[in-house]
């Protein structure tokens, strides 16, 4: 038996979360549908699955989302409940892990998981994009010997990291380098999201850049599109002085706050600024290439009214609901990210070699399980704490 936390389905305590959560952050954790409980470890009794042990395991936004209740009920189709969330995870093997194509992974190799249940985990024939390498859009995430599962941490079968034990397939699997520290592994796969982010954006040289967000995402993102991509100027949206701090260490250009960042994009770019009645102001003009780092409304219509028309803006962080007049409006390219492939994972173990990601990942906060309330209400304010990412910690008990 092992303990972990579970995310099961109930509509009662969806609406309360979502109701009391922003409002009462530890009463909207108690309202939430989770609970901690003692269960029986996820097996790993096919070709190519281990069993793992967590060291490590993060809270990200896209977990915040489901468990207050926030996110769309369009993805309500590729999760099984109930499930054991986490999937930036850091684990060690309790067995070999052996699959065709991979390297041999021997018990106790420590590594970190490509969170994605794809064809390969799922034992059946590749899919046109699995095939292509763009496993992040496998088309079999809800078939297959597993349960249905876009992630790792969101499918009943595999478990997640918020667990003591969970099992993966070895194409899922990267080996920590021994100079990283657990905190550091913890942030490589956001870092492989923020290398595919970037990539996928594909500024043309001298680009100008705006990213909207200051979060884990938003820093990441940053990095990656200065030493992957030829963006000119990087204008970055950070609320909190820390944030601007490692943003400018991260590449930025210039840091700005959300209610001078319309204003700061005008003069740098020559944009006029409009004021429409009773609503958010707005560019003609403003930067060619713009990322919503965070998923909040806020937060993408500032992406969509500071690019100029033509221009892109691209979803990195899960969207909530915002005015999409701009797009229309001003022919703006809206381009999704999600997740990462191999590729991205290889370049992302790269880039958390980075001195400053090494100093962003002192501020990683471990929480023990059984302290889950206070990590989910920690993790709800993390921007404003000073926090780059809370996690859970399973080993700990104290």
């Amino acid at each position: 038996m092992m303990l972990a936390l579970e995310m099961f389905r109930s509509l009662p305590r969806t609406v309360a979360g979502r109701t009391l959560g922003g409002r009462v952050p530890m009463v909207g954790a108690m309202a939430q549908p989770i609970r901690m409980v003692t269960i029986d470890p996820p097996k790993a009794d096919r070709p190519g699955w281990a069993r793992l042990k967590t060291r490590l395991s993060g809270i990200c936004g896209s977990d915040l989302g489901a468990i207050s209740g926030k996110t769309s009920l369009y993805f309500s189709a590729v999760v099984s409940f109930p499930f054991v969330p986490g999937h930036e995870v850091v684990a060690d093997l309790m067995d070999d892990a052996e699959a065709e194509g991979h390297d041999t992974l021997t018990k106790g190799t420590r590594v970190v998981l490509d969170s994605i249940l794809t064809c390969a985990a799922r034992g059946v024939d590749p899919c046109d994009n699995c095939a292509a390498g763009r496993t992040n859009v496998c088309s079999h995430i809800t078939v297959g010997h597993l349960a249905p599962g876009l992630q790792t941490g969101f499918c009943s079968t595999t478990g997640g990291g918020w667990g003591q034990q969970l099992s993966a397939h070895r194409s899922q699997m990267h080996v920590v380098p021994e100079g990283y520290s657990d905190e550091q592994a913890v942030l490589i796969e956001p870092m492989a999201c923020a290398v595919h982010t970037a990539l996928r954006a594909a500024p043309t040289r001298g680009a100008r850049v705006l990213v909207s967000g200051a979060g884990s995402v938003g820093l990441l993102t940053t990095l990656a599109l200065r030493e992957l991509t030829d963006a000119g100027e990087i204008t970055v949206v950070a609320k909190h002085g820390h944030q601007k701090e490692l943003a400018i260490e991260l590449g930025a250009t210039e840091v700005v706050t959300p209610k001078e960042v319309l204003r700061r994009v005008r003069r740098s770019t020559g944009a006029f600024q409009l004021e429409p009645d009773y609503s958010r102001g707005y560019l003609l003009g403003g930067v060619d290439l713009a990322f919503d780092a965070v998923g909040s409304k806020e937060s993408l219509e500032t992406a969509l009214h500071a690019t100029r028309a033509g221009g892109k803006v691209v979803l990195s962080g899960m969207p909530s609901a915002a005015d999409l007049s701009a797009a229309w409006f001003r022919e703006l390219e809206v381009v999704g990210t999600y997740a990462s492939t191999r590729s991205d994972f290889e370049k992302a173990i790269e880039l958390v070699g980075h001195d400053a990601v090494a100093r962003m990942a002192k501020g990683v906060a471990p929480y023990p399980l059984h302290r889950w309330r206070e990590a989910l209400d920690h993790a709800q304010s993390a921007g404003r704490l000073g926090t780059v990412k809370v996690a859970f910690d399973p080993r700990k008990r104290g």
